[in-house]
């Protein structure tokens, strides 16, 4: 009976740390800054990105920041509308010609405003 006991102790210590340690420990969360908005852009441009890449920054929903979530979305339309999914597997840029374009023009738009929000905190 002793030894019977001893186990059930012993195993509900061990359940219970186990459930303790589940409950104070936080969920992960990645924040998606401006920084890698824009080297993602800079890869996509040089074509040194995949799509699993492109597809992992670009379709995480950003709740921090409104205007960088609608960066992210104009990026996903911009794929949407001018790649095509194998394109970078057969060693095509991610983007056709009018997409890379675009895709300057919202980089460029995105360091600017960067710029000038760390100039003015």
């Amino acid at each position: 009976m002793a030894l019977f006991l001893l186990v059930l102790v012993v195993c509900l210590a061990i359940f219970g740390g186990m459930i303790a340690l589940l409950m104070l420990s936080g969920t992960p969360r990645y924040r998606t800054e401006p920084e890698h908005l824009l080297e993602l852009f800079d890869k996509a441009l040089e074509s040194r990105v995949g799509e699993t890449e492109w597809n992992a920054i670009i379709g995480y929903p950003i709740r921090h920041d409104d205007y960088l979530d609608g960066i992210r979305r104009r990026a996903q339309r911009l794929m949407d509308e001018h790649g095509r999914h194998g394109r970078v597997t057969r060693g095509k840029p991610l983007l056709d010609a009018t997409g890379q374009e675009e895709l300057a023009a919202l980089r460029d738009h995105l360091a600017a405003h960067t710029s000038l929000q760390r100039r003015q905190d």
